[in-house]
């Protein structure tokens, strides 16, 4: 299958760059998997759409500041660091900028609020990535420092710095477990209130966990979808949370899943007929023509044209369904992205 046949255009001034006011106020276009189009709501009206025995699947990682910004030690330019992964105590694996001038040996230093964290280019390896070794002078948690110097890691196609809103606005609700570069965004429109009142009418909730990663931003940069990888991201599912996945397939019961990166956890974790419980690494690259084992609905942002994130949604509801959709949402002006609306699919 060509990468082309998920492309679509997109006016520039439908990619939002602020959340909404609210949560609950992003639109909500209603997908069903056998038919179309079904409504166009807000994600307040969630309720309507999940009925009484539905398990309500969430990712609730938690997204770290982790992008630091400073200068090349001693030349006093602009060094900018993305943290992706801590490998060990000191050493990441990291994006840096400027990609070609910063080299084996080259130093960078990121101060703020009385922090200064110093670091070392060990490895280059490709795309802008590199090994990079992180230290501090004196006593203290390099963890807690790069909380207090770093910025939120807001995606390319937001352009504007970050606020001290975003540390909230980019973060669930619910987030727990520390370790994503980018936020689970399906998850960003849902509040305390509407979780409480979907448990309420009988709706169930599992938290899974999966770290994402660099990866969420990596362009497929072939021309047949066979050919894309995905890179590989660290997910979590607890017993009890595995118990309850297998009790709803085994009734007959809804698994909807927030987001991609949920959807990519559970069916990632579907083998031998079973959720399987435990820490694992998922490689799985959702397509169309993968056979869907737990989720059954899916709440999900508009994604990027050619992206592997579309592809699981066109994999999941069909693609010339999805892409009609899509149509109609530009036609209407929903907002696209991290910090756009949503669509929910049946």
């Amino acid at each position: 299958m060509d990468v082309a046949d998920f492309d679509f255009a997109l006016p520039s001034g439908l990619i939002a760059q602020a959340p909404r006011p609210a949560r609950e106020d992003a639109r909500l276009l209603v997908l069903n998997r056998d038919g179309g189009v079904e409504a166009h709501t807000t994600v307040a009206a969630l309720p309507k759409w999940l009925r009484c025995g539905d398990l309500l699947a969430v990712n609730d990682t938690r997204v770290f500041p982790a992008r630091l910004l400073g200068r090349r030690v001693p030349s006093g330019g602009t060094a900018e660091c993305l943290l992706l992964e801590r490998l060990d105590k000191d050493c990441w694996d990291a994006v840096v900028h400027p990609g070609q001038k910063l080299r084996v040996g080259e130093r960078m230093r990121f101060e703020g609020h009385g922090r200064v964290i110093d670091a070392e280019i060990l490895e280059r390896r490709f795309f802008g990535r590199r090994l990079v070794r992180l230290t501090m002078d004196g006593l203290g948690d390099i963890g807690e420092a790069i909380d207090v110097v770093g910025h939120v890691p807001l995606p390319p196609y937001i352009k504007r710095s970050d606020r001290a809103e975003d540390r909230e606005r980019y973060q669930t609700v619910y987030a727990q477990s520390r370790g994503s570069v980018a936020a689970p965004t399906a998850g960003l429109h849902l509040t305390e209130r509407l979780l409480q009142t979907l448990v309420a009418n009988g709706v169930g909730r599992v938290d899974v966990t999966l770290h994402v990663g660099y990866g969420t931003f990596k362009p497929v940069r072939v021309d047949r979808v066979e050919e894309h990888t995905i890179e590989p991201e660290h997910y979590t599912i607890s017993e009890r949370a595995g118990s309850a996945l297998n009790a709803a397939l085994d009734t007959g019961q809804r698994v909807i899943a927030v987001g991609t990166t949920t959807t990519r956890a559970l069916e990632s974790a579907w083998r031998q007929g079973r959720v399987t419980a435990g820490e694992a690494v998922s490689e799985l690259f959702i397509r169309p023509e993968h056979r869907f084992a737990v989720v059954g609905g899916l709440l999900t942002n508009f994604h990027l044209p050619r992206s592997s994130l579309l592809m699981l949604v066109c994999a999941f509801a069909g693609r010339e369904r999805v892409l009609a959709a899509y149509a109609e949402a530009i036609r209407l002006r929903y907002r696209f992205y991290s910090y756009g609306d949503a669509m929910l699919i049946l």
